[in-house]
């Protein structure tokens, strides 16, 4: 996407910032004319009120911003779209915004999913780089969400398995990082049953894609994301309504794409390692079936309780992988239950994790950030319920409650307690558009987890 920035202009036209509390204040000191402009416009102070300021000849002069009463970047998410054409620059201080994240928010404010528009939407405003921004981190950020977002947002049609390969492959090449695709039947030589026990029924192999970047003795990051590209619920099908949006269902992949590109991106000294299960969960004659008992790559069993829990499947594998090389954390991110969605809503991610530390490192990074998540239990007395009685673990309990919790001590038991491991459960999807979240695909959390990561490894 074209970044909405221009480094400078003469011709710019000013956008004053003004506080909520301080807009009583502001509006007195302008003239009537201009006071009596925003009453009839119906700007009145609320926050994000955004109005353009006429001048004695009629032509616009400038325009005005009222900030939250806590003010956050999303603030200056809409300046870029909501503004008329013409140059833009920022004539008050952002704070207590940053001018970095600021310019994050205008940026990402203009993601538009056009690929198979035949008229592309006008050029909007531009806006002068804020003052003080880190250009480079600024761009580094709105690139990989807006990847994240047209991954997660483009057709199930044109974005399967090899297709998701092919971004990861493209994400590796611009950052010179190193990537294996193992396909097919390659992966019963390798050892992810699970992963193509999910995906064989499809005519479009599954993969397990693995990159890797940094130097050896760096400390160890892993990033695990759920790459179902689409999900029929195999022969536990889903209805039409639970389909709909299944080309989604990869959102978990795209996230963690996204901190993987922020991390090579700022050049950060970790030994970075990205690995992804993808598959499309597809009804055939050699579907996997309920009640099959399917091998794990770490040698464990599992009888198939439901193949719409099919997302912790392929994850089993990668995280059982990931934990292989002691990884100083591991991150994994996957859309995996409507639980999450009925606990916590589709704006807040739901973070289970098993060390503490860690746990606080990533909600404080959503603070920081303005990227929430909220920490749910990985509750042992849960454990029971993925017990089974032909194999080591049933993949999903039959019972009606507490279905992100199990799903996620189920990812649990592939993960050694001396790594620290989260978890997120993710939507991936705006239901609608907002400042700088326009309705689509949406990379949850990745803010805040490059933040903890940046944090953990360089304080």
């Amino acid at each position: 996407m074209a970044l909405p920035f221009v480094d400078r202009s003469s011709s710019s036209l000013p956008i004053q910032i003004v506080g909520q509390s301080s807009w009583r204040k502001w509006l007195k000191e302008q003239n009537a004319a201009r006071r009596g402009w925003l009453e009839s416009t119906g700007v009145t102070g609320k926050p994000g009120d955004l109005a353009v300021l006429p001048g004695r000849d009629g032509k616009a002069a400038g325009a005005v911003l009222v900030l939250s009463a806590k003010p956050n970047l999303w603030d200056f998410g809409a300046l870029a779209t909501r503004l008329p054409a013409g140059t833009w620059r920022l004539a008050s201080d952002t704070a207590p915004v940053s001018p970095t994240d600021a310019a994050v928010a205008i940026g990402l404010g203009t993601w538009r999913f056009e690929r198979y528009r035949t008229n592309k939407g006008k050029a909007g405003a531009k806006i002068v780089w804020p003052p003080g921004a880190d250009k480079a981190r600024a761009t580094a950020m709105i690139e990989a969400v807006s990847m994240a977002r047209d991954l997660i947002t483009t057709p199930s049609s044109d974005m399967g398995p090899a297709e998701l390969a092919a971004a990861a492959q493209d994400l590796a090449k611009t950052h010179k990082a190193k990537i294996k695709v193992i396909v097919g039947d390659d992966l019963l030589k390798q050892n992810y049953p699970m992963v193509h026990a999910v995906g064989r029924a499809s005519t479009r192999a599954p993969r397990l894609i693995d990159l890797t970047w940094g130097k050896e003795s760096d400390p160890k990051v892993t990033l695990v994301g759920k790459g179902v590209c689409f999900d029929t619920g195999g022969l536990d099908l889903k209805p039409a309504s639970g389909m709909l949006m299944m080309k989604k269902d990869m959102g978990g992949a795209a996230t963690v794409m996204a901190v993987a590109a922020m991390v090579m991106s700022a050049k950060l000294p970790v030994r970075l390692r990205l690995l992804v299960p993808a598959v499309e969960n597809s009804v055939a004659g050699n579907a996997f079936r309920p009640m099959d008992v399917v091998p794990t790559r770490k040698g464990i069993t599992v009888e198939i309780g439901n193949t719409d829990a099919e997302g912790r499947l392929i994850l089993c594998d990668a995280l059982h992988e990931g934990a292989s090389e002691k990884p100083t954390m591991m991150v994994d991110c996957a859309t995996l239950t409507g639980a999450a969605r009925v606990a916590l809503g589709t704006d807040l991610p739901a973070l289970f994790c098993n060390d503490d530390k860690l746990a606080d490192d990533l909600i404080d990074a959503g603070k920081t950030e303005t990227d929430p998540m909220w920490r749910m239990p990985l509750f042992a007395g849960y454990r029971r319920l993925l017990d089974s009685k032909v194999a080591d673990i049933n993949n999903a309990p039959g019972v009606a409650f507490g279905g992100a919790i199990t799903a996620a001590l189920y990812l649990k038991e592939f993960v050694p307690d001396d790594v620290p491991w989260a978890h997120f459960d993710m939507m991936a999807w705006n239901n609608s558009s907002r400042p700088g979240r326009p309705e689509g695909g949406e990379a949850q959390v990745a803010r805040a987890i490059f933040a903890a990561i940046e944090k953990r490894i360089t304080k």
